[in-house]
């Protein structure tokens, strides 16, 4: 190499994920961005788009329960250079960090992250398991996700916006709050 050349470096190539969030107490609406800001500092993923806000009952075990707090839900589409344990790992410093609770499954909670897809693999890994198990079923997610990407495919389910018209339960874009693809209510 002659003196004064840059020394060649190796870009490392990422792979498009989802991510669903979700939270049903205290500021919703803040401790998602606040999220979205926490994945932004992170090394190694970059946020590329972000869906609208919007709400949704809470779904327990039993169904749809109206008597607890309403969800707050959003998708975001992300770039990473991390492998899917790894990105599982900062998802949940980052919802530990934001006072996730995991006392009750399906409880409720500040905020839930969720891996949907990680670049179309699916794996039934016991730590993580893509695509998400529900995704396919859940308006929460699949109505959100197109607001990031029209033309989504679930892997080993199809098109994102017949398995969304296929969904029964109620999402309803949020009223007050969106977010723009910076994160920043708008």
């Amino acid at each position: 190499m002659t003196p004064g050349t840059a020394r060649p470096q190796r870009m490392r190539v990422g792979v498009p994920a989802v991510l669903a969030f979700g939270s049903n107490l205290g500021d919703r609406a803040a401790t998602i961005r606040t999220a979205l800001d926490a994945l932004r500092a992170e090394p190694g993923i970059r946020v590329e788009a972000v869906s609208r806000l919007y709400e949704t009952p809470a779904l327990k075990l039993d169904g749809i329960d109206q008597e607890a707090p309403a969800y707050l839900n959003a998708v975001a589409r992300v770039d990473t250079v991390l492998d899917p344990l790894a990105l599982l790992a900062v998802v949940n410093r980052v919802e530990d960090a934001l006072g996730r609770l995991r006392a009750e499954r399906w409880g409720d909670r500040t905020i839930d992250i969720d891996i949907v897809d990680y670049d179309g693999i699916v794996s039934d890994d016991e730590r993580v398991t893509l695509p998400h198990p529900r995704a396919h079923e859940r308006a929460f997610v699949l109505v959100p996700w197109l607001d990031v990407d029209p033309e989504a495919v679930l892997a080993g389910h199809g098109r994102v916006a017949d398995l969304a018209a296929r969904a029964t339960d109620p999402v309803t874009v949020h009223p007050d709050e969106t977010l723009d693809s910076d994160g920043d209510a708008r």
